[in-house]
């Protein structure tokens, strides 16, 4: 849960919107966002100054309603090209809201207001009244909100544009909306849609018809109610949002990476993709707090992200996770498939306890008696390591946008961490010219003591699969005695063996019952080039009957990237650390032939 305490001033803007600019087809209007005209707060009048020095942008400004910010319906837009004219800053509202859109076509709303955080005052008095004056002399504007009740009186609600207005002056006609054009009946009507839209109470509207109050006095009177209800709060937001510093981080990450390899993003992070590094370092600068960061070049942008606790160096280094993680399980040899999982709680070696099997139930005696059971028990172990490696980006790559390079590394560390995994494992099976690593009873893995090793080495055919599958089906409990049926589900094989075990396993239409094949579809082929061309082997299913295991650190499951401003070379240093560790924990779910060169 993220909790984040809002302190925004918010003023309505002087002019109404105006409507002659509203493009419907692509869902902009023009607007006056604030002309820094005085605003009378509690005890103090308050003041903007709104020359392009004394304002900041924030990266991204929503488009509100009435500075709603609880949930993601409250946004209806967005606003773009904010300018500087003489005396008010303008600007583009991006309507993505149907019913908003629609409001403002129908001049239902007329009025916006910006939100603005200050980050610098200056003070003084009016000299004719003496009241305090508070000026914003900086000052960042945030958000923009469409609202029902301006607070300027200039900005009135009219029933024509402004251009008709200035037209029906010039030729001498009285003005739409002067009060003598209009009913006391559409009077009142609009003075219960300004309290409708103000989100105010019926009696507060019959008040004001009751005493004949104009237009213009009834939205007086209504923004004044307004801001009497006005308190700040701090606003609470549960799970990701548009602001929550992960999501945006996330999101960005998303999109380096998608860059960096030419994948599709998301629809989330698809607004990023135009970012560059430092762009991002800016709104990671932005978000940290930082200040004067609009006038920075790229390369003091880059390097002050780097230096500060903004989240831009965590950023990268979750970009380069992006990237590492997928080239890691693409490299994945198949035979952790053959192997069961789990975690390990520190680099002490693991112990791992095969019990063996009850036997049968014993019968009970006359007397109710129910003899107690007894299992032999035996123990197999090994220990993760840990392996690790380092690669550079350059400061001239940062600088310079190269997350080609970036994506080159961490591709390649990823491959090399899987190669890591890889070789441990294929060594299990390679120990000792092929019988493997030697057990805790003294015997190597696959040895005829075991039963699990070919007489003689030969190709994969019926014959020799079935004699493997037999040879699996005999095997006996840690007792010596009770059968346990392995079942074979899989072969491993070297890549000149792939051909001729995929006819092997190949599903016939056989015309004669001597032509059928036995092991279609029964088992699955799993090619492991680091191999020899003759060796093949049989495994059981891992979660029944494990023959290999591996092992990561219970706080680091596979390969960890971290990264450090480098020190011997200008740029970002990372570092992939794999802490790993296999072994062979029993003998009873495989077997081994050893081809014909070993005949």
């Amino acid at each position: 849960m993220a909790v984040e305490t809002l302190s925004l001033e918010t003023r309505q803007a002087v002019s109404a919107i105006a409507p002659d600019t509203l493009d419907l087809d692509a869902g902009t209007v023009e607007v006056v966002l604030t002309t820094g005209a005085p605003v009378q707060r509690a005890g103090f009048i308050e003041r903007l100054a709104i020359e392009r020095q004394n304002v900041e942008l924030a990266e991204r400004i929503p488009l509100l309603d009435s500075h709603r910010q609880t949930s993601i319906t409250d946004i209806k837009g967005n606003v773009s090209n904010v300018r500087f004219e003489t005396g008010a800053i303008v600007a583009t509202l991006n309507v993505s809201d149907p019913a908003a859109l629609a409001a403002i076509a129908r001049r239902d709303v007329t009025g916006v207001s910006v939100g603005y955080r200050v980050k610098q005052w200056a003070e003084s008095r009016d000299p004719e009244t003496g009241k305090r004056i508070r000026t914003a002399t900086k000052f960042e504007i945030v958000e923009v909100s469409l609202v029902a009740v301006p607070a300027d009186a200039n900005a009135t609600i009219r029933s024509n544009t402004v251009e008709e207005d200035i037209i029906e002056d010039q030729a001498g006609t009285t003005t739409p909306d002067q009060p003598e054009t209009e009913t006391r009946a559409e009077i009142n009507t609009q003075i219960r849609s300004i309290a409708t839209l103000a989100g105010l109470t019926t009696s507060f509207a019959d008040g004001l018809i009751d005493r004949e109050a104009t237009v213009e006095d009834a939205r007086a009177a209504a923004f004044d109610e307004m801001q009497r209800r006005q308190v700040n709060v701090s606003t609470v937001r549960v799970g990701p949002s548009g602001d929550d510093p992960a999501a945006i981080q996330a999101r960005m990450a998303e999109a380096l990476a998608c860059r960096a390899t030419g994948a599709e993003p998301s629809d989330a992070a698809r607004s990023y993709m135009g970012l560059g590094l430092s762009d991002m370092a800016r709104i990671s600068l932005q978000r940290s707090g930082a200040t004067g960061v609009a006038t920075l070049g790229r390369e003091e942008l880059l390097s002050r992200a780097m230096h500060t606790t903004s989240d831009f160096p965590n950023l990268l280094t979750s970009t380069g996770n992006r990237i590492l993680m997928p080239a890691y399980q693409a490299a994945e040899s198949p035979l952790k498939r053959l192997a069961r999982q789990r975690t390990a709680d520190d680099f002490r070696p693991m112990s791992l306890i095969k019990l063996g099997e009850f036997g049968k139930l014993q019968k009970v005696t006359e007397s109710g008696e129910i003899k107690a059971l007894s299992t032999g028990e035996a123990t197999e172990g090994y220990s993760p390591e840990t392996h690790g490696g380092l690669f550079n980006l350059s400061r001239k790559a940062i600088i310079n946008d190269d997350l080609g390079a970036f994506a080159r590394w961490s591709e390649m560390m990823g491959r090399a961490a899987a190669e890591t995994e890889a070789d441990q494992l294929i060594s299990l099976l390679t120990a000792g010219s092929g019988a493997g690593p030697v057990m805790n009873d003294g015997t190597r893995l696959f040895h005829a003591d075991h039963g699990n090793l070919a007489a003689d080495g030969a190709a994969p055919d019926v014959a020799t699969l079935s004699a493997a599958r037999l040879a699996m089906r005999r095997q006996k409990g840690l007792d010596g005695e009770t059968p346990i049926s392995a079942t074979p589900s899989y072969i491993l094989a070297a890549p000149e063996l792939e051909t001729t075990i995929e006819k092997l396993l190949a599903e016939l239409a056989a015309a004669k019952v001597d032509d059928q094949n036995p092991f279609s579809g029964k088992m699955t082929l799993l090619i492991e080039p680091r191999l020899t061309a003759d060796d093949w082997f049989v495994f059981a299913d891992p979660a029944v009957l494990p023959v290999l295991e591996y092992a990561y650190l219970s706080s680091a499951q596979g390969p960890q990237l971290a990264s450090r401003d480098g020190w011997e070379v200008l740029g970002r240093e990372f570092r992939v650390v794999l802490d790993f560790g296999c072994g062979a924990v029993d003998w009873r779910g495989a077997y081994r032939n050893p081809g014909v060169d070993d005949l």
